[in-house]
């Protein structure tokens, strides 16, 4: 396979996941998207981009509850929801891994900091919801 068509099988696995981030998705369902085995896709993935599928599919859920713990009224369970953990402590621990504080402090932090105004919680929830074509 050439190295364009072998970048690109890798691209399909990774817009599914910036897209669909926040969907219950595994190394299978990322495999099957490119056709690749989840060994190779992994490989091939951390070669392209510098981490695993999974690494790179936590980091964009982290980066994407940030920006709601900034922006949005919402709680940290809504937000852990929102992006696509199923767990809270999971969820937690990952985040202040990566942040750097637990989801709450960070949350804290911004807010008093912040100037901007708050986008209410149920205005964030109905955007995100699939219409009725979907």
């Amino acid at each position: 396979m050439a190295v364009w068509e072998t970048t690109r099988a890798v691209r399909r696995a990774k817009d599914v996941i910036d897209r669909d981030f926040a969907a219950p998705l595994d190394l299978d369902r990322l495999a099957a998207v490119a056709g690749y085995s989840r060994h190779h896709l992994s490989r091939r993935f951390r070669a392209i981009f510098g981490e695993t599928p999974i690494a790179y599919l936590t980091r964009r859920r982290i980066e994407r509850a940030a920006y709601l713990l900034r922006a949005a009224n919402l709680t940290v369970t809504e937000v852990c929801f929102h992006v696509g953990f199923a767990s809270l402590g999971s969820f937690s621990s990952r985040f202040h891994q990566l942040m750097g504080r637990s989801p709450s402090e960070y949350q804290r932090h911004h807010r008093a900091r912040s100037t901007d105004i708050v986008i209410p919680g149920c205005f964030v929830l109905a955007w995100s919801r699939p219409g009725p074509d979907a």
